[in-house]
């Protein structure tokens, strides 16, 4: 009876996963945006197709071992809101400043990078606006990108931090990522509200666009769990991995336009530089803040980020699931 229903389940989960991948499929080839490239609009449908037609077999064929991370995230939600806090206070516990220093790194960089940018360089900041202020432009492009860098390090080391919890055998380990990146995700609302009262003060309100920062924040927040699930698992047998994500973050924070501004630079570049999905991000904190224009609105940039996002936590949930079994041995 209960394999029945099992299998029951997984039939209606196989039948909804690619009626929704059809659907997307569907919208994806039937939108136009009139003020796009004809040819580069034609290439984004055929490479987004390609990539949602290989997904569902794909899903069908692994689907015991993709659902079942999730499946253990919800079941553990209450537990996993538990320890997050505590490894927040963790982190800061016997400093008398406490968590204020988890504040003061990021602020110290950007007022460094306002004083070089804008103060000393004046005239020479990278941006393609001169009406937004280089301080609010520089500040909706850090914010999501500290929180990147933070949660993938606290994740990809979060095995290694928790060795304990991983040798014991009824502890259910696939929570422990997780943990580690809303813990980073704390720092991220204090920082985020800091963004909205520089923006303030330049006259940029909170208005209805504003809600968009809690969408982007989650699109954020799960990009880098599906990372972190991959990185995590390859961390404990390969501890080099952890300096070759410090060099990447490093070349990333520059290959981002999170200090200049991808108008700067001619639209073939910029279509090179918009593979990186944190573009998608970036660029939606500063829409969210001083553009005021809704996600949709940039349809194939969106898309495109949605479908990366699952084809990297399908990764995650499949390396982690194949590795997690050799964690206490290493450890």
């Amino acid at each position: 009876m209960k394999q029945s229903k099992i299998s029951k389940n997984k039939k209606i989960g196989i039948t909804l996963f690619t009626v929704a991948m059809i659907f997307m499929a569907a919208v994806i080839v039937f939108y136009s945006n009139p003020l796009a490239n004809r040819e580069e609009e034609v290439m984004k449908k055929i490479i987004a197709c390609i990539i949602i037609i290989a997904v569902i077999p794909v899903f069908i064929l692994f689907y015991d071992k993709l659902t079942s991370l999730p499946m253990e995230l919800y079941q553990s939600r209450h537990l996993i809101w538990k320890l997050a806090k505590n490894d927040f206070k963790k982190r800061y516990a016997g400093s008398y400043l406490g968590a204020v220093w988890a504040m003061v790194q990021p602020v110290v960089t950007i007022v460094m990078y306002y004083i070089v940018f804008e103060v000393i360089m004046g005239s020479g900041r990278p941006t393609a606006n001169d009406n937004i202020p280089y301080v609010l432009f520089l500040t909706a492009g850090l914010v999501p990108w500290f929180y990147f860098s933070e949660a993938l390090q606290s994740g990809t080391n979060a095995m290694l931090e928790y060795t304990y919890l991983v040798k014991k055998v009824v502890f259910k380990i696939s929570i422990i990522p997780i943990i580690k990146i809303i813990a980073a995700t704390f720092i991220h609302v204090f920082f985020a509200t800091v963004m909205l009262v520089i923006a303030a003060i330049y006259g940029y309100y909170p208005s209805i666009y504003t809600i968009q920062l809690l969408y982007y924040s989650l699109c954020l927040f799960v990009f880098v769990l599906g990372l972190s699930y991959t990185t995590c698992a390859v961390m404990v047998f390969f501890r080099d991995l952890g300096q070759i994500i410090n060099i990447l973050l490093q070349i990333g924070m520059w290959a981002t336009p999170i200090l200049w501004d991808i108008g700067t630079i001619s639209p073939k570049a910029g279509m090179f530089v918009k593979i990186n999905p944190l573009v998608y991000i970036v660029n939606g904190y500063r829409s969210t803040i001083f553009e005021k224009s809704w996600f949709y609105e940039d349809f194939y940039s969106t898309m495109y980020f949605w479908i990366i996002t699952m084809v990297l936590f399908g990764i995650g949930a499949l390396v982690f699931k194949r590795l997690k079994v050799h964690f206490a041995d290493v450890l």
